[in-house]
C-alpha cells in the first residue's frame, strides 16, 4: 500500500455520505464512521476539486424495511433490479439524520451530489443507481471537467464507497480507495466482497496518513 501523493489538477475527491445516520449515534451507524471526518477535511484540503454526496430518501422508501410487512432490517428482498438489502430508516429528506456531519468543514467542494430520491429504487453508486443503468449525470460532470482519476472516501466503505468506486472504472476513470478514510458496515460478508471487487476491477488502495 502506498501513501497518497499530492493531487493534481485532473484529480478529484469524492467524500461519500458523512451524514448524521451513517455515523454514531444515527439510525444506520457505521462503526467508528465520525473518526475519519478530521482526516478528510485534512485531505480535502489537498485537493483544488472535490465532490460530496449525500443520500436523501424520501419516507417509506422502497429500501427501507419499514416500508415491507414484517421485515426486519438488514434482512434481504427482491427487487425487480435485483437483491436489495432492506435498511432501517434512514436519511430521509429533510431531516437531521440526512445531514452532513457538523464537523465535515469542505467550504470549497464544488458540487453536492444527492442520491436514492427516487422511492422505488435504492442508489448506493455515486454514479448509478442500483439497476445499474440509470445515471446520477456524475460521470457527465466529471468527462466535461476534465477529471481522470477519482479518489474515494466515506461511508461505508463496502456499500456506497464501494460501488461508486467501481463505477468510476467500469466507466473509465483511474479510481483509489483513500482506505484510512473509510469505514465499513460488513454486513453479509460485505467487506470481504469489497475488497474482492476493489481487486477485481482495478480500484487501487492509498492512505492519506504516513
Amino acid at each position: 500500500m502506498t501513501t497518497l501523493s499530492n493531487p493534481g489538477d485532473t484529480d478529484i475527491l469524492l467524500v461519500i455520505d458523512v451524514q448524521n445516520d451513517f455515523c454514531p449515534g444515527g439510525s444506520l451507524a457505521v462503526p467508528d464512521g465520525d473518526s475519519i471526518v478530521p482526516g478528510i477535511n485534512a485531505l480535502a484540503a489537498r485537493f483544488a476539486h472535490v465532490v460530496l454526496t449525500q443520500d436523501w430518501h424520501p419516507a417509506g422508501h422502497s429500501s427501507f424495511a419499514s416500508a415491507h410487512a414484517g421485515a426486519a432490517p438488514f434482512s434481504t428482498t427482491a427487487m425487480p433490479y435485483g437483491e436489495q438489502i432492506l435498511w432501517p430508516d434512514h436519511c430521509v429528506i429533510g431531516t437531521r439524520g440526512a445531514a452532513f456531519h457538523a464537523g465535515l468543514e469542505i467550504p470549497h467542494a464544488e458540487m453536492v451530489l444527492r442520491k436514492g430520491f427516487r422511492p422505488a429504487i435504492d442508489s448506493y453508486s455515486a454514479f448509478y443507481e442500483n439497476d445499474r443503468t440509470t445515471p446520477t449525470g456524475l460521470a457527465g460532470y466529471l468527462r466535461e471537467r476534465g477529471f481522470t482519476r477519482v479518489f474515494g472516501t466515506g461511508l461505508a466503505l463496502d456499500v456506497c464507497v464501494r460501488y461508486s468506486l467501481e463505477d468510476a472504472r467500469r466507466l473509465g476513470f483511474d479510481a483509489v480507495l483513500v482506505e484510512d478514510l473509510a469505514r465499513p458496515i460488513d454486513t453479509h460478508g460485505s467487506l470481504a466482497a469489497a475488497m474482492q471487487a476493489f481487486a477485481a476491477s482495478g480500484v487501487t488502495l492509498v492512505r492519506a496518513a504516513a
